[in-house]
């Protein structure tokens, strides 16, 4: 039941997706999703602007120096093959103990260097996905930007999927995928040279005709990796779409458990497990039918992958096999050259053996990115019909100047709207005054347009310059935490000391919990309404504020209730008071000024 805090100098934006900013909106979001350069722009501009920016670059920079140094000894074990191979064609064992030495001094390099990798490629994910979840978090609580997504765009009915879980996959894979790129790079280069020297003596006879093929066991490379990713991306190319569609099942069940959890006395009450249950199974059917899809896919994909990964154990002989029978190599250079094969057509499969993880990647790239675009392009979404513009005064007051707020919008119409039957309500520091209307007007639509969350209308609302205003809804938000920092919210507890906020919630009744500050609960299921409301009234009194404006709280309260927390309004002599709603309680405790709302025949917005 806390109030939020406002200090918004201009009207924020806000598009319905049944008026042309939510058409924008919905255009806008349909560019990003077909775009892979714009999602990979917006990343990139995630990444430049975090804070972990450095520590990652720090990261890469060793990685890349391990890599190059794996890379070196890879190629030295590599030319090792050759003269262990021979030494055992020759039966020769000083020679053999001799490689076998050289073998433990190269292994344990690269066993060091494998450790080495290791950790920084999880240091590496850790940062990314530091960087990425916070600068994703902080662009979804900017301003209101969450609240006007959420009733815009399915993108923020249950952002928890892309906050946590995608984000978390983005990281975390774009770490992997990345260094595992730049190593098969790194081994191409390094191998492609060595195989391509090896080959290029490799000489073939056919009857009397000996020739030479410049680079032979390269271009089987080439030819043998093409085949693979044209066939893996010809057998894998939805795999994509199914991996965004199962994400967007997966929070559409976390989200049905998680709605079922927070309201599990009401559905106790109403014996509603049964239909509960059913709704849960079939947000799990939409999930476990996707996993299905994707499963078959994934399965289709293994033909190509294993396919080719066991056809590789023997390819690079079977290429190299007839110049060792025409006695052009010996068995430690045939050995060799397939070792050197194997190594280069590992690098150039890199994307076959990767295809499903990148096709993962990129559905959790598609997801973040949108979701982040369209948290970042909220403000340039042109807005439906009209537009209320919000402004500060200069010398404290508050004015509603010629207000139409338009309730239902349809494209760039508004099809119904009320407005003060007054023009210009003017309302000065210190005042009183309540706003009621006829039946059916909407005093949620007007408090939300002061906030500053609904745009459609035409007028002006000018709020107290300089001044600290506290919103107050109906249905109030108690966060997780210890109580002090509920008294305080959404300011720091520091701020107060432990006697002001002890002597709030004694004034609202609420005497009980004044040895509790420091206990930590679910506070909104330890409290009940009439508790809920006190504690928001006892948040008011430790935050002062010089201007408060009030949604229909007193309403469904227990008279005792009531009557203990309206003298407090009274009692705030300083205090701008704006109560939306038909409480006779406030207007007598506080001798309120009344404004009535209407009706309007047509919208004129």
């Amino acid at each position: 039941m806390l109030g939020g805090l406002t200090q918004s100098n201009g009207l924020v934006l806000m598009v319905n997706s049944k008026s042309s900013g939510g058409m924008a909106l919905e255009s806008f979001v349909a560019e990003v999703e077909g775009s892979l350069w714009r999602q990979l722009r917006m990343a990139s501009d995630s990444f430049w602007k975090s804070s972990v920016r450095n520590r990652i670059l720090a990261f890469t920079s060793a990685l890349v120096m391990v890599i190059l140094a794996t890379a070196y000894g890879t190629v030295a074990l590599n030319q090792w093959n050759a003269p262990f191979y021979n030494a055992l064609e020759r039966r020769d064992l000083t020679a053999f103990l001799l490689e076998l030495r050289n073998f433990a001094m190269i292994a344990g390099v690269l066993l060091v260097l494998n450790v080495i990798q290791a950790w920084l490629n999880q240091m590496t994910a850790l940062y990314m996905r530091e960087g990425l979840s916070r600068d994703v978090v902080d662009q979804w609580l900017n301003g209101a930007r969450a609240y006007r997504l959420s009733i815009s765009s399915p993108l923020g009915i249950n952002p928890d999927q892309r906050l946590h879980e995608d984000a978390r996959k983005l990281a975390e894979m774009t770490t992997s995928l990345s260094i595992g790129l730049f190593n098969a790079t790194i081994l191409l280069v390094s191998f492609i040279g060595v195989l391509w020297s090896l080959s290029s003596d490799f000489t073939f006879r056919i009857g009397e005709t000996s020739f030479q093929i410049p680079g032979y066991m390269v271009w089987g490379a080439l030819v043998y990796a093409l085949l693979a990713s044209l066939l893996s991306q010809l057998v894998g190319r939805s795999l994509s779409k199914l991996n965004a569609e199962r994400y967007a099942r997966e929070a559409n069940l976390r989200f049905s458990l998680m709605r079922a959890n927070e309201n599990l006395e009401a559905i106790a009450l109403t014996h509603g497990e049964e239909t509960e249950r059913r709704h849960i199974h079939q947000s799990l059917d939409g999930v476990l039918a996707s996993i299905r899809h994707l499963a078959l896919a994934l399965t289709n994909l293994t033909w190509v992958t294993a396919g080719f990964g066991w056809l590789a154990i023997i390819v690079p002989i079977l290429i190299a096999s007839p110049a060792y029978f025409a006695g052009t190599i010996s068995f430690g250079g045939l050995m060799m050259a397939a070792a050197a094969f194997t190594q280069v057509y590992s690098a150039l499969r890199w994307y076959v053996d990767n295809f499903g993880a990148i096709a993962d990647w990129r559905a959790a790239l598609m997801r973040v990115t949108v979701f982040r675009a369209a948290l970042t392009s909220m403000s340039a979404i042109t807005p439906g019909p009209g537009r209320l513009e919000l402004a500060r005064s200069e010398d404290g007051m508050l004015r509603l100047e010629n207000l139409e707020i338009c309730v239902r919008v349809h494209g760039d119409t508004c099809e119904s709207a009320f407005r003060f039957q007054e023009r210009n309500v003017v309302i000065a520091p210190g005042d009183r005054v309540m706003i009621n209307g006829d039946q059916g007007v909407s005093r949620k639509l007007l408090f939300h347009a002061m906030a500053g969350l609904w745009p459609y209308g035409e007028g002006r609302i000018v709020l107290p310059g300089e001044t600290e205003i506290v919103f107050v809804p109906q249905s109030g938000y108690l966060p997780e935490g210890r109580l002090r920092s509920l008294l305080a919210y959404p300011l720091a507890s520091a701020q107060f000391t432990d006697a002001e906020m002890t002597e709030a919630l004694r004034a609202v009744g609420l005497a009980e919990f004044a040895d509790r500050l420091d206990e930590q609960a679910r506070w909104e299921r330890v409290l009940d309404k009439d508790q809920q409301v006190s504690l928001a009234f006892a948040n008011i009194l430790v935050r002062k504020p010089r201007c408060l404006i009030l949604q229909d709280v007193l309403e469904g309260l227990e008279p005792e209730t009531v009557g203990r927390l309206t003298p407090l309004l009274a009692g705030m002599s300083e205090t701008t008071l704006v109560y939306l709603g038909r409480s006779t309680a406030f207007a007598d405790a506080t001798g309120a000024r009344v404004v009535h709302l209407e009706k309007t025949g047509v919208a004129s917005v």
